[in-house]
């Protein structure tokens, strides 16, 4: 035999094929992740402008031609609508201007990411040096001391990710890859319902009572970890079924490759480029980022559009499981060939060749 023939043996045709696949899955991860995290600079950040009627008008529209355009500026009618709106999480930040005197007043919320926090107070700063102003920061949602970063819960959305389509994978390439018919789609189902319930649970007692790292509710983190796994896992499941062992590798773009960078974790979605910005709130690991933090820090607000995004994903991922097993019909009995039961008697099966 040659040594053609054996490299023909040792990579089929199929293998060859998943070889490349996996190839542009790593060119696509370095391309995702350098591509959106190795420039990071503020943009059109939501922001707020309190300051007496005649000088409003003035300062929003400094704000809004600072170089780069890092902030959406916009009047609002006074403090306490300014504070509610960042804990709401409908804006970033607010200037809060003193008439009275020459030290005005920024607020932050540290706990929707640090970095956006303290590039904000920068930028203001800069800002308000240039007219001969000074300005102090006042936290309104600060990360907890054990958070560093803010880094959390976006960490903490990973594993359940991560969790999600590992369990999946398990599931899909157990019994010989043999694709899911009906009884064992439902099966599978109900494995991935009761590991996302585990791992929600645990993933919230590794954050709060052990490390510490997180305030918040336990049972609204527990809740919104199993609906994250769940999601991730029957997306995983869904796609494996449409396209076989391909659709694990489709997982891993959708929630590794797309979704990590654009999560808004390592920094916040208004620091990140348009594109990473555009589909980051669409994809599990950004939706649970964001509602981790929000249930951490900002009371549990703003959180219906994230948690409608996974309830889709869920959805989807499960539907598309059950229709994809309804092509395959029950499996009554072991077939014949498949060495699973023994030999007719009185020799009228097949003889071997």
């Amino acid at each position: 035999m040659t040594f053609a023939d054996e490299v023909k043996r040792a990579v089929t045709p199929r293998a060859a094929l998943l070889v490349i696949g996996v190839l542009a899955l790593q060119l696509l991860f370095i391309a995702s992740y350098i591509g959106a995290l190795h420039s990071p600079k503020a943009k059109d950040v939501p922001f707020g402008v309190v300051a007496p009627q005649q000088m409003s008008a003035r300062l929003v529209t400094e704000l809004n031609g600072l170089p780069g355009g890092p902030l959406d500026p916009r009047a609002l009618a006074d403090a306490a609508t300014a504070r509610r709106q960042i804990l709401d999480r409908e804006i970033d930040g607010a200037l809060i201007v003193d008439p009275r005197s020459t030290k005005d007043t920024v607020l932050v919320a540290s706990g929707g990411g640090t970095v956006l926090a303290n590039s904000l107070t920068k930028i203001i700063k800069e800002a308000e040096l240039s007219q001969g102003r000074t300005v102090r920061a006042v936290d309104m949602a600060p990360a907890s001391r054990r958070d560093f970063d803010g880094l959390s819960s976006f960490y903490l959305a990973v594993g359940w990710c991560v969790g999600g389509y590992l369990c999946a994978s398990i599931l899909a390439i157990s019994a010989g890859s043999r694709p899911a018919n009906r009884q064992r789609a439902l099966i599978r189902t109900g494995v991935m319902a009761l590991y996302s319930i585990a791992g929600g649970i645990g993933g919230a007692v590794i954050i709060g009572p052990i490390l510490n790292a997180l305030p918040g509710s336990f049972w609204g983190m527990s809740g919104l970890g199993a609906l994250t796994v769940f999601a991730v896992g029957m997306i995983t499941l869904a796609l494996e079924a449409l396209t076989g062992i391909v659709g694990i590798g489709l997982a891993v773009l959708i929630v590794v490759i797309a979704g990590n960078p654009s999560a808004g974790g390592a920094f916040p979605l208004p620091m990140l480029p348009d594109f990473w910005r555009a589909i980051g709130p669409a994809l599990p690991p950004g939706a649970s980022t964001w509602t981790a933090r929000s249930i951490a820090y900002f009371r549990g607000n703003a959180v219906t559009g994230p948690l409608l995004v996974l309830s889709a994903w869920a959805v989807v991922g499960t539907i598309g499981t059950m229709l994809l097993a309804l092509r395959r019909k029950p499996e009554t009995a072991d077939t014949p060939g498949t060495g699973a039961g023994p030999a007719p008697a009185g020799g009228t099966g097949s003889s071997p060749a």
